[in-house]
């Protein structure tokens, strides 16, 4: 068993997982996190960086299978919107005020600035969980989303194994900063989102008195 001294509760009682499963527990856990279940696949993630910090684990198998199963669960999260998303989103869309008007225009948003929500998404909890969906109700073309997708799980593994690994048992304080700029980054996209919403509305607004 790894010393699991100056990790925090999440991290340490992750560590069963990858003591008795080993890489096969990362994948799992790191495809899931990354297709519309929310279990801790990224903290997963951490630990196994800090255990290949110990030795106990090969560093570049960790980034490799973390990147590997973050692909496949976002591309099957992609595959069930496109298949799925839309009548789900026709059938109870209304429940959340979200008309075929405004469906519409988030289908736009998503052909224009889709690649860089794709890459984004999977350093914020809840959008890195709905990600392949979205883009997939939103009809984001599959030979688009494929390369982005790839990209954003490389960048994701990538900052969480070298974080993991460099830091080893000392990742708790970094790990509790990283996740309150995670909190700040999520508040950033929400204001960003809210201000292109105000801002396509005012141009409507501004065509149809236009128009009048």
């Amino acid at each position: 068993m790894a010393d699991t001294g100056g990790l925090p509760g999440p991290l340490a009682a992750l560590q069963p997982l990858l003591d008795h499963y080993g890489y096969a527990s990362l994948a799992l856990l790191v495809a899931l996190d990354n297709m519309l279940i929310p279990v801790p696949g990224q903290t997963l993630l951490i630990v196994a960086a800090v255990y290949a910090g110990t030795g106990r684990m090969n560093v570049l198998a960790v980034a490799v299978v973390g990147w590997l199963a973050a692909i496949a669960g976002a591309e099957i999260a992609y595959l069930l919107g496109r298949r799925e998303g839309t009548r789900l989103i026709n059938r109870f869309g209304r429940y959340v005020r979200l008309t075929p008007e405004r469906y519409a225009k988030a289908e736009d948003f998503y052909r224009r600035r889709g690649s860089r929500v794709v890459v984004i998404a999977r350093f914020i909890d809840v959008l890195r969980q709905t990600n392949g969906l979205l883009a997939g109700s939103n009809e984001m073309p599959h030979r688009r989303f494929t390369p982005w997708n790839a990209l954003g799980a490389a960048a994701w593994v990538g900052a969480w194994t070298a974080l993991g690994y460099s830091a080893g048992t000392n990742i708790g304080p970094l790990y509790r900063q990283a996740l309150r700029y995670q909190f700040f980054l999520l508040a950033a996209v929400v204001l960003v989102i809210v201000g292109l919403v105000l801002r396509a509305w005012w141009r409507a607004r501004k065509r149809a008195r236009e128009e009048s």
